[in-house]
């Protein structure tokens, strides 16, 4: 697929392209968000793209400043989370970390989509490009190894 750049700044531009990201990958998922709240990761469609995914041998790694959200909005992400303990991590943040604002998905090393501010709509997907997701995947790298695990199937009562 050659490279494909798409701005968006609406709440369903940004869902639409964040469930293009998660259905074009098969190995790998990055998320790093400050509380996921409008990712819908506790969707019925979320949940269809995501279960064939972790099935396929796909992992999935998140990181948050709270998991608050997703255990209480999200309860098929925590069932998912059940299913699929050994292809999800969940981790957060240290306070060190707290001012980071913006929100991004990588998939497989070469697709993206990426909020400037989690605060706003505003951003911009990207697919088919491995160099475009290079610092975002090197900023996720560094932000997973100063946070902590975080969001478990055991901890949440699962």
């Amino acid at each position: 697929m050659d490279k494909q750049t798409r701005a968006f700044s609406t709440r369903l531009e940004f869902e639409q392209l964040l469930q293009l990201c998660l259905s074009r990958a098969r190995l790998q998922l990055r998320m790093f968000d400050p509380d996921f709240a409008l990712w819908q990761l506790g969707s019925s469609a979320t949940d269809a793209i995501l279960r064939p995914f972790l099935s396929g041998g796909g992992t999935l790694q998140l990181v948050a400043h709270s998991n608050a959200r997703l255990e209480r909005d999200a309860p098929r992400f925590l069932r998912l989370l059940k299913d699929y303990g050994h292809a999800i991590e969940c981790r957060l943040t240290h306070k060190n970390l707290r001012q980071l604002t913006d929100s991004f998905c990588i998939g497989d090393g070469q697709d993206q989509v990426r909020r400037f501010h989690a605060d706003h709509l505003r951003g911009e997907a990207v697919f088919g490009s491995p160099p475009d997701t290079q610092v975002c995947t090197e900023r996720f790298i560094a932000i997973w190894q100063e946070s902590s695990p975080g969001l478990h199937a055991s901890t949440t009562g699962l």
